[in-house]
């Protein structure tokens, strides 16, 4: 048992940074990241007689914490978020009829101006809208153009079809787009 206890403690020494690092990449919340990087070592602790030395401990303990990383995503994905962001109402005007779209005069970019992304205010309030969609949507978007996931690939990790991820996609992409527009108004009246 000592040298079982003394592998985990030389495990947590060497690997608990790149462990925190890779989760906190793919979490992007530095407090869920540290939770379960938390996990991963306990996981590791409780199966350290399974572990059979065909690979390095890093590499187990990264397969670890990948399974942990997507058991967050399946928990998460299941609670319902809420925001204050009334897609409806900002998109339809009261007789079901399209509002016409709203854009501040300098949202347009002139050629000899720099790329809209390059835009930190731009980037900030996408961050602000990607955050603020609910989990499932987020855990999408993120995996879908952040992490650069196949669907197929997200689709298994979430337990959702093809055809749900699609549809959850378009309607994530509505609420970033009202969402942007509404906040992107808030930041450039302040």
């Amino acid at each position: 048992m000592q040298n079982a206890e003394t592998d985990i403690n030389q495990w947590v020494n060497d690997y608990t940074e790149e462990l925190l690092r890779r989760a906190s990449y793919k979490i992007n919340n530095h407090e869920d990241a540290k939770d379960i990087v938390q996990e991963t070592f306990l996981a590791a602790a409780k199966s350290l007689d399974k572990f059979q030395g065909k690979s390095s401990p890093k590499t187990w303990l990264f397969s670890i914490l990948n399974n942990k990383i997507i058991d967050y995503y399946r928990k998460n994905s299941k609670k319902p978020k809420t925001s204050d962001i009334d897609t409806v109402s900002f998109f339809f005007d009261n007789d079901g009829g399209w509002n016409a779209p709203q854009k501040p005069n300098n949202w347009e970019i002139q050629d000899n101006e720099q790329h809209l992304l390059d835009n930190y205010e731009v980037i900030e309030v996408l961050n602000y809208c990607i955050e603020n969609l609910p989990e499932k949507f987020n855990t999408v978007i993120k995996s879908k153009y952040y992490t650069k996931k196949k669907t197929e690939e997200i689709c298994q990790e979430l337990g959702i079809s093809a055809t749900n991820i699609w549809q959850i996609m378009h309607r994530a992409k509505l609420r970033l787009r009202g969402c942007i527009e509404q906040n992107w108004f808030v930041k450039v009246n302040k």
